[in-house]
């Protein structure tokens, strides 16, 4: 009997761990949030349409290739998803402790921009040119790091059972991690994720349960520090022009007007369902500057008309439900504020992005999520999907 025990063991012992890798793979595809899955791929797939419309008969840009960006534009999306695979892979708690060489590497890249390594595209020195025509804006990583710095240093203590909320001392030094980034990205100029930065910021302290007196003070420093801004003209010129395109949209409409009024006119003339796609006339005549990344909702709004356009903010906000759910649904702090962290990002960016082409905010040269063109912020924006994924996988059974 000892025998046949021991070869039972030996025989079947390899088939019963397959069998568990197995289940566990399986109830890790289970416990996937699909919505959420489906709807950024959708976005992501909707936006390479938008993208090859606005770009085909651009030859200046293309280099002779109509579907020169389409191609570029599914080779992010592809590798996106890769990075949020990686990423549930390894899982939101095992990152926790590689935070810290994240957020150094995030500092080091943002620090470069300001090397004769970095580039100046559209009025900010926001980039690093690479090898093959590739770019890369450490900005966006700056975004994810952030959440992740400012979550662990947050959460440590809570999480412990240690504390039930946050002291000041730790929200001061979280604040610390947000600044030290955000005044190099400051200095670049790159004001818009300046300004992402600051709402993701507000965001992960609401869901800390830190007292609110560091949020009033933060807006009331954040309102003081933009007068003060203005006040000493560290703005630079074309900063300026467009709050002052924004504030006055008659002002100029040949020069810095023009961006937001061929915009409005585009995403006008499209009614209901659209003239079709690759058929509109803004787009095909090249009227709108940069349609590919930040007026990208201008070619859904003129060759999808309302119904495309909705269709959009639809799947946003599908997005942004399916983030709610997985932060209320986790039991752990650090969890809730990575991903109340990416909703305020996903949802204040594309507001601003999608407000700037209706003209209800200024142009501050954001991409829409999962939509623009631009490897950088597809790969962020991917990474925040895998972590909002993982935070739901690694969510106990009975939540």
């Amino acid at each position: 009997m000892a025998g046949t025990g021991g070869f039972s063991v030996s025989s079947y012992g390899p088939k019963r761990g397959a069998w568990t890798r197995l289940a566990a793979r399986d109830s890790m595809a289970r416990r996937l949030d699909w919505p959420l899955l489906f709807s950024s791929l959708a976005l992501s797939l909707l936006g390479s349409l938008l993208v090859w419309s606005a770009t085909r008969n651009r030859t200046q840009l293309n280099q002779g290739d109509p579907y020169f960006f389409l191609l570029r534009h599914l080779l992010n999306t592809g590798i996106g998803v890769v990075l949020m695979i990686g990423t549930i892979w390894l899982g939101h708690r095992t990152l926790r402790g590689a935070v810290p060489v994240l957020y150094g590497l995030s500092v080091i890249l943002v620090v470069l921009v300001l090397t004769p390594l970095g580039a100046t595209i559209n009025g900010a020195h926001a980039w690093i040119l690479l090898p093959g025509g590739f770019s890369l804006q450490p900005s966006e990583f700056v975004k994810v790091t952030i959440i992740l710095g400012m979550a662990m240093m947050l959460a440590a203590r809570v999480d412990a059972g240690d504390q039930i909320h946050p002291d000041h001392w730790t929200v001061a030094k979280s604040l610390g991690v947000a600044v030290l980034p955000m005044a190099i990205v400051m200095l670049m100029p790159d004001l818009g994720s300046v300004m992402v930065m600051v709402v993701i910021v507000l965001g992960v302290l609401l869901a800390s349960g830190a007292s609110n007196r560091w949020v009033f003070g933060l807006i009331g420093a954040g309102a003081a520090g933009a007068v003060t801004v203005a006040a000493l003209g560290l703005l630079d010129e074309y900063q300026i022009n467009r709050f002052a395109a924004f504030a006055n949209p008659e002002l100029d409409p040949a020069g810095v007007g023009y961006n937001t009024n061929q915009a409005r006119i585009a995403i006008g003339s499209g009614g209901l369902t659209g003239t079709g796609l690759f058929k509109g006339s803004q787009t095909t005549g090249q009227f709108v500057p940069e349609q590919q990344t930040d007026f990208v909702f201008t070619v859904a709004g003129e060759e999808l008309g309302f119904v495309g356009a909705g269709l959009i903010l639809l799947l946003l906000g599908v997005v942004l439900w399916r983030a709610c759910r997985i932060a209320r649904e986790t039991t752990e702090l650090y969890g809730t504020i990575i991903a109340a962290g990416i909703i305020t990002w996903f949802a204040f960016q594309s507001f601003e992005n999608i407000g700037m082409t209706l003209g209800i905010m200024p142009v501050a040269g954001l991409p829409l999520p999962f939509v623009s063109y631009g490897g950088t912020s597809m790969f962020a924006v991917w990474i925040a999907v895998g972590l909002l994924q993982s935070i739901r996988v690694q969510r106990p059974m009975s939540a």
